[in-house]
């Protein structure tokens, strides 16, 4: 069958999406399967394989085994390029390659590119996906650059193996990836402000969305100008950080098993640390198996709510949450229309926001429920790992590699679910639109 004929089956570009990443998590599991992969020269399990590759093309972070010691140089480099695969989006990196190619990109496959980036518009998509690419690639340059001779002249690595560290580190950081090079993750370098600080900026970036950091670069002196998508996004992401700091580090200021050892200033910094990462870094700087239990609930609403639209975090997004305030203080206050600032919000959006909230919930119940079947841990522990999971987040309180391999297969499942999104994988179930061509009559029944 020719690829055009194959493409043609596809009536919609979600299902081409879903379809993208699941052969990429494919062709990862089979690399990472064979022999050059481990340490040891011995093909690593199947179960292994895909939940490893499944975790680094959603950018999820999440491990059964230690990267460093279980990974050869081969198996890290495999995985750190599904990590900027999975980052930049499968259709993202399919129109770069077009464009490249052959200079000229089809209508079809800006559709398709639409439906990964989010995109309100496909008509400067040629241009914006060259300036994706670009932006990305200097950023992770750039972070490579900052980290590498701290590597270096700090922790006594050679350029080589410093150079090696930056890059791998840069992009799984720009990607929110969270996978590291250490055991600890990022624990030993808690104190370090010139890590802590340059990974959670790169985290930042690539997690606001890439149409909120271009307007931001075009815009920044006129703030009045800023679009809606980036007001809203810039707000919600300061107020989540700004409380999760709070919270996070006031809970655990005296605990001996995270910011207990730490002098006052690393304590506010892991606390910033702590309260960026859950919305898709996945690196931590304490151990998250320590924090109290009131912290994980803090970090679990971090996780589900994520990062912003079109960019490399998971999650609702931020956009999500901040509509959905407005939804409910409109339907408070009576009013009919929701109103953000001096625009109106499309009741198509608002029944996008409601079910992607519900369906994401709805999804982490059941989830949570089965896990909890498959498991002897607590709810709190499962509850944490699941929106982890469905969240891309990464962080993890040390129960995944003790899962069953029916609890690895749903982790791996909601990983997929949660990177591609719940809206996007029931429209690709959706053999084509089915409008309604007539009302029924209204009735009216009593909520609550």
């Amino acid at each position: 069958m020719r690829a055009s004929a194959l493409l043609d089956r596809f009536q919609h570009p979600a299902q081409v999406l879903a379809t993208a990443f699941g052969a990429v998590v494919l062709a990862g599991t089979a690399l990472l399967a064979s022999p050059l992969a481990t340490t040891t020269g011995q093909p690593a399990d199947w179960l292994t394989a895909l939940f490893t590759a499944t975790s680094a093309v959603c950018v999820t972070g999440l491990i059964v085994v230690d990267t460093a010691s279980y990974w050869s140089g081969f198996g890290e480099v495999v995985i750190i390029m599904l990590v900027q695969v999975g980052g930049l989006g499968i259709m993202t990196l399919a129109s770069l390659f077009t464009v490249f190619i052959s200079g000229r990109l089809g209508f079809r496959a800006r559709l398709f590119a639409q439906a990964e980036s989010k995109l309100l518009s496909v008509a400067d998509l040629r241009r914006l996906t060259r300036n994706v690419a670009v932006f990305s690639l200097v950023s992770e340059v750039i972070t490579a650059a900052i980290l590498t001779p701290r590597f270096m002249l700090e922790y006594g690595e050679s350029f080589g193996r410093a150079l090696y560290l930056g890059v791998f580190h840069s992009i799984s950081a720009f990607n929110n990836a969270g996978f590291a090079l250490w055991p600890d993750s990022l624990i030993r370098f808690a104190s370090d402000p010139w890590i802590c600080v340059t990974i959670t900026l790169a985290v930042v970036l690539g997690g606001l969305g890439f149409p909120v950091v271009f307007e931001l670069l075009r815009s920044w002196r006129r703030p009045s100008r800023w679009s809606l998508l980036t007001r809203l996004t810039l707000t919600v992401t300061a107020v989540l950080v700004t409380s999760g700091t709070i919270l996070l580090t006031a809970t655990e200021w005296t605990n001996p098993g995270t910011f207990g050892p730490l002098d006052d200033g690393s304590k506010i910094m892991a606390g910033v640390f702590a309260a960026v990462m859950p919305g898709s870094g996945g690196f931590n700087t304490v151990d998250v198996a320590q924090m109290y239990p009131s912290s994980w609930l803090v970090t679990d609403l971090l996780m589900f709510i994520g990062g912003g639209s079109a960019g490399t975090a998971g999650g609702i997004k931020v956009t999500t949450a901040g509509l959905l305030v407005f939804i409910v203080w409109t339907e408070v206050r009576g009013e009919r229309q929701v109103n953000i600032g001096r625009r109106r919000l499309a009741e198509s959006t608002q029944r996008q926001v409601v079910a992607l909230v519900v369906m994401s919930a709805t999804l982490i119940s059941l989830a949570t429920y089965t896990l909890l079947v498959l498991s002897p841990h607590s709810l709190d522990q499962v509850l944490f790992e699941v929106i982890s999971a469905y969240g891309t987040s990464g962080l993890s309180t040390g129960i995944t590699a003790e899962a069953t391999m029916a609890g690895t297969l749903l982790l791996t499942l909601l990983m997929f679910v949660g990177r591609i999104g719940p809206l996007t994988v029931g429209s690709a179930l959706a053999l084509k639109d089915r409008p309604r061509h007539y009302e029924l009559p209204e009735e009216r029944i009593t909520v609550g």
